[in-house]
């Protein structure tokens, strides 16, 4: 199936760019897919799962979870501040922290409810207006606001801007990532994840081509 092809172009992937074997998550985006697909994907292994809406997450998740041991979900898409404590309690990491406001609420909501997902800061890599993320020039200082609350975010994720070639955008990902001692790097998609394993990926988000196109209908 897809899942298999995936995950021997990121075992290739690794290899080419002296990564070790493993060391590149695959979170597979499962966001508008139908419930068989996401099943089929489940059976064969796939354990880590990416979604961006809160509400849909809520819906299907809890049931797999009771079924299918090591479920971890991920959330990747825009967060809403008065979603912080649905997402708190849903996600097992949260790759769009990307705002103060948000930031408040998380750190709030992280210690009422006494768990820790994973954080990610997203930046936006091409200071497109219309697009969420932290600017690179802003970044030192949300980092320290972050700290400031209690909050330990683990690494930065970037979506490039659609139509660029994304490797630089990946490239500066890793230099903001060290200059803030930072060790995650959630980048790469369908289309540019062996690029983002070369730059150093952690954590890549693959959807279509594991599932195939998406259904909006």
């Amino acid at each position: 199936m897809e899942l298999d092809d995936i995950k021997r172009r990121i075992a290739a992937a690794e290899q080419a760019a002296g990564r070790e074997p493993g060391s590149v998550t695959l979170i597979a985006v499962s966001k508008v897919q139908p419930a068989e697909r996401v099943e089929a994907v489940l059976n064969a292994g796939q354990r880590i799962f990416g979604e961006n809406y809160v509400q849909e997450a809520q819906g299907k998740w809890p049931g797999w979870r009771d079924r299918f041991n090591g479920v971890s979900v991920h959330m990747i898409g825009p967060l809403q501040s008065n979603k912080a404590k649905a997402a708190v309690q849903l996600f097992d990491a949260i790759h769009t922290l990307d705002r103060i406001s948000l930031a408040r609420k998380l750190a709030a909501q992280i210690a009422e409810q006494g768990k820790s997902p994973q954080l990610f800061v997203q930046v936006n890599t091409g200071n497109e207006p219309q697009k969420a993320g932290v600017l690179a020039d802003d970044l030192p200082g949300f980092m320290t606001s972050c700290r400031d609350l209690g909050l330990s975010p683990r690494g930065l994720m970037c979506i490039p801007p659609e139509g660029e070639d994304p490797v630089p955008h990946f490239r500066l990902l890793r230099r903001l990532a060290e200059e803030s001692g930072l060790d995650l790097l959630s980048m790469g998609m369908s289309a540019d994840f062996e690029a983002a394993i070369a730059e150093g990926a952690t954590h890549i988000r693959v959807g279509s081509a594991i599932f195939g196109a998406r259904d909006y209908g």
